[in-house]
């Protein structure tokens, strides 16, 4: 198939091509617009569409866009890498690890993810429930007895996965060394009274989703392996992905780029609202003060604690593309990676902790789509299931195309409109480079 060439294009062919070109032909000094590269993604698809698709092509087509990204958008740092039918057909990087010392990004490079850990986290539970080991309407109890105690022995599994079990809050003066013992945290929650009844409301567990699913797995898993050994097991090591820990091993902390915190709000901005502040305290908040320290990055922390590089992130959620499997390893059924894509009920409901709709399934994923909004980055599909960190970074599987794509860098954001989303036009340049529609 060949694209006709777009007449109307609102940059020259001229300047889509020097958008295609490898950095070093490019003049010096030259910069790459967003808007150039969108117009190189449709000269690039009427190279690529004719046989076998032109990896290299695709490629520079997003290197576009990533040093749009960091030379127009503000970013430091940006790993870029995409799975397409299995294959790995994106990987991309620029900028700078740490800015404080020039430390360049390269292939390698690891980044802290936050909330991208949860697809993880979530993942292995259904991976349980795969095996006969956990029913999602059990209530966590079942699995994890202590968890009933405060008039939380009716919060289900499938509770946990929605965010409904009424305990969105980390423990009251909760330190960085506190959050990284597992049997603390875990003690605190099984005691912990819910704020809202189990099942009814939806408040965004920010941090506790990931011990609540993890503790699920660990007690049904006949080895009772601590969960960041679970996932190296029985995620990584099967789907050969090399560079993604919840739990750093010591080799690996050299490599981790440098966050650069998110900016002071403008004045007047409204102040969070208790709940998003409990959710998480300031304490153990999500900056560099916190997460770069070499106790936090070794702990487990599945909520929130999640450390990889795009290219893992990318081949995990290649897996979940895929339809359960990938490389000929099959670690879900397809059915069960379909239904991730229902969503919740009462998909309109405000969220509690963060104040407005998510558009969230059954199964632990936010969704695709316009109702709710989804970050658009992923496109508008509502079968896509995806999962957003705090900061910027994400990662997403489009299972109707078969995508698979991760983002990492290391800029903290929080972009309330796609306009204010540097990262939202690499997005766009990898469906179109790749002749997807949004």
């Amino acid at each position: 198939m060949v694209f006709p060439v777009d007449r109307q294009s609102s940059c020259s062919r001229a300047e889509a091509r020097q958008a295609i070109a490898p950095r070093q032909q490019r003049p010096f000094g030259c910069t790459i617009s967003v808007s150039a590269a969108a117009c190189a993604a449709k000269l690039i698809r009427q190279r690529i569409w004719v046989g076998e698709k032109n990896m290299a092509d695709i490629n520079q087509v997003v290197q576009a866009a990533v040093d749009a990204a960091i030379r127009e958008g503000g970013e430091i740092g940006v790993q870029v890498a995409a799975y397409l039918k299995g294959e790995l057909v994106v990987d991309v990087w620029g900028g700078l690890a740490d800015e404080t010392t020039g430390q360049a990004v390269n292939a390698d490079t690891l980044f802290p993810v936050f909330s991208v850990t949860k697809a993880v986290t979530a993942t292995a539970l259904h991976m349980q429930a795969e095996r006969g080991l956990i029913d999602y309407d059990e209530p966590i109890s079942h699995y994890w007895p202590e968890f009933a105690a405060k008039g939380k022995d009716k919060a289900t599994v499938r509770d946990a996965l929605t965010h409904r079990t009424g305990i969105p809050l980390m423990p009251a003066g909760v330190t960085p060394e506190q959050m990284c013992n597992w049997d603390w945290m875990i003690d605190q929650l099984a005691k912990m009274e819910p704020v809202f009844e189990p099942g009814n409301t939806s408040a965004y567990h920010s941090y506790t989703f990931g011990w609540i699913i993890a503790e699920c797995v660990r007690r049904t898993d006949p080895k009772r392996r601590p969960f960041g050994a679970f996932v190296q097991e029985e995620i990584c090591q099967p789907l050969g992905i090399e560079n993604l820990f919840i739990g750093i091993p010591n080799d690996a902390e050299p490599g981790i780029a440098k966050l650069t915190n998110m900016p002071a709000p403008a004045a007047g901005t409204p102040a969070p609202g208790a709940l998003r502040m409990g959710a998480i305290p300031a304490q153990v908040g999500v900056i560099q003060q916190v997460f770069g320290r070499p106790d936090v990055r070794r702990a487990c922390i599945p909520g929130a604690g999640g450390i990889m590089n795009a290219r893992s992130e990318a081949r995990f959620f290649a897996m979940l593309a895929n339809g359960g499997q990938l490389g000929g390893v099959r670690m879900l059924s397809e059915a069960r990676v379909r239904s991730f894509s229902t969503p919740r009920s009462n998909p309109g409901e405000i969220d509690q902790v963060l104040a407005r709709a998510l558009n969230l399934g059954i199964s632990g994923f936010h969704l695709g789509g316009e109702s709710p909004p989804a970050p658009p980055v992923i496109g508008n599909n509502p079968h896509t299931i995806s999962h957003p960190g705090a900061g910027g970074s994400i990662g997403w599987a489009d299972p109707d195309a078969r995508l698979a794509v991760g983002i990492c860098h290391n800029r903290m954001f929080d972009a309330q409109t796609p306009q204010d989303n540097p990262l939202q036009p690499i997005g766009d340049a990898i469906r179109r480079a790749l002749g997807l529609s949004n």
